[in-house]
């Protein structure tokens, strides 16, 4: 995929979402980096993905999984130029967050795709089923999913979590 071309693999804050653009799916790689801020109000910087978003799901990430990032400078992007609106971004952006904070990297064989809710909980998206049969043509083993996901793809390995917390768990990008 053209937003994949250039991935550098095995490095902290990257993830991969899958999305859609109207009926079409696309996988896009975004990044965070999550820095000690000397400012009084730390920076907090988005591009291609939805500040609004990023800052909830920052909110969530503090109180809801134990993550202080109330005094880091956080830089969030969408590689490649991409614009990613969709409220499935949630749980890779999430991911990367986390992974940039503990340095853990998210497995390169691993996608995600989720709305997160204020308390912390995974939430279903349309057209998961597409989604998760790009992920699988483009070599994606396994996917991160809501909890209840019944969608089943030959060749990815579907790891259901009901929360963001189970997510990080499964993910394996928390706090060793």
């Amino acid at each position: 995929g053209l937003f994949l071309a250039d991935r550098v693999t095995g490095v902290s804050g990257s993830a991969i979402v899958a999305t859609v653009d109207g009926n079409r799916p696309l996988l896009i790689e975004v990044q965070a980096l999550v820095s000690e801020s000397h400012l009084s109000n730390p920076r907090r910087s988005a591009q291609g993905v939805d500040a609004g978003r990023l800052s909830m799901l920052l909110a969530v990430l503090e109180r809801r999984c134990g993550f202080p990032t109330g005094s880091s400078d956080v830089y969030a992007l969408a590689v490649g130029g991409a614009r990613v609106t969709d409220p499935g971004a949630d749980l890779p952006l999430a991911l990367a967050v986390t992974s940039s904070l503990t340095g853990e990297p998210l497995g390169d064989e691993v996608v995600a795709v989720g709305e997160i809710g204020l308390g912390g909980e995974l939430r279903h998206v349309s057209h998961l089923d597409r989604r998760l049969h790009e992920a699988a043509r483009m070599g994606f083993r396994r996917a991160i999913v809501p909890r209840g996901t019944d969608v089943e793809v030959d060749g990815l390995e579907l790891l259901r979590a009901p929360t963001l917390a189970a997510a990080i768990a499964i993910a394996a990008v928390g706090p060793r």
